[in-house]
């Protein structure tokens, strides 16, 4: 199986890697400078689960791809997610598969508008990386899982071959039947972590010692009955967890999100938060928590853009 990983950052570079480490049959479709990097240091991955040092990975530009592959991993953010596409658009044959990790529905409707519905997978990641300074992949927790599979639910023939290729790549991976309600469920999580932790500008610990854990009950409420009116009503266990570590007295956890804006980065306001709530109108309920920290992500991005303005006059 022939696989093209988009990019080769902390997500697409730790997968793509761990393939590359098990023999599978990788390319990284990369920019110039990250190409000159991997050619100088190869890929490095630093992790709990095992270092993993790759000197010359396999790389392709944009301008150079012409071959198709059997198998497409993607990995961006939502916002570069139109100019992922029309990069990798000349792999795409007949028989491509297009496996996206990004977060939330809209990416799913994006790939399947621009390559055809029949191409594209659902697919989710659980995972804590970044780059360092030197490039290398630093793995932060103690996770590392795939999970992939036809939005339809069936076990094809495909899917069984994606899931051989992954076998045995120093990663869990999974071939899920149900794989939309995992990523509805992810999503609820995400949207209540990124809406509640921006909103607050801080930790969920912090939120804790303010006293303030109603909002993110509330919050998750509000994520939980968008799913729910979808159809893809949040198993019980998954929201005893989320509820579990979203209300966790001293917990240093945050959403990227907030990471992102306090270095004054892009965000994913529109695909993260936006998109579920315009996929809850109509559905016979108000969500005001998700509208204000919606309005919140919303107006950072209109400084941000500003400023950016502002600084680049003459």
């Amino acid at each position: 199986m022939r696989i093209l990983v988009v990019g080769a950052g902390a997500i697409g570079g730790y997968f793509g890697g761990r393939l590359l480490e098990a023999g599978r049959d990788v390319t990284f479709l990369v920019r110039e400078r990250r190409a000159a990097q991997l050619a100088k240091t190869g890929l490095i991955i630093r992790s709990t689960f095992g270092d993993a040092d790759l000197p010359n990975p396999p790389t392709v530009a944009a301008e150079k791809l012409r071959d198709t592959f059997d198998l497409i991993l993607l990995s961006c953010k939502a916002y570069d997610l139109a100019a992922a596409a029309e990069s990798f658009a000349p792999a795409v044959g007949a028989s491509t598969a297009i496996l996206p990790f990004l977060n939330g529905m809209a990416h799913l409707d994006f790939l399947a508008a621009r390559f055809g519905a029949g191409a594209v997978l659902g697919g989710q990641c659980v995972i804590s990386t970044t780059l360092d300074a030197e490039g290398r992949i630093v793995h932060l927790n103690d996770t590392h899982l795939v999970s992939f599979g036809e939005r339809g639910g069936s076990r094809s023939g495909r899917a069984e071959a994606i899931a051989a290729a992954m076998a045995g790549a120093r990663f869990d991976s999974r071939l899920s039947t149900a794989i939309l309600q995992e990523m509805w469920e992810k999503w609820v999580f995400i949207a209540t972590t990124a809406g509640i932790t921006c909103l607050m500008r801080g930790t969920v610990g912090d939120i804790v010692a303010a006293n303030a854990t109603g909002l993110t009950a509330a919050m998750v409420d509000e994520c939980a009955a968008i799913a729910a009116a979808n159809g893809f009503m949040p198993r019980d266990e998954l929201m005893t967890r989320a509820r579990t570590m979203l209300t966790a007295p001293g917990s240093t956890f945050a959403a990227s999100m907030l990471r992102d804006i306090e270095r004054g980065a892009p965000i994913e306001a529109d695909h993260i938060v936006g998109d579920l709530l315009q996929r809850g109108a109509g559905k016979s309920r108000d969500y005001p928590m998700l509208r204000i920290a919606y309005a919140h992500l919303k107006a950072y991005e209109a400084r941000r853009k500003r400023e950016s303005a502002a600084a680049s006059a003459p």
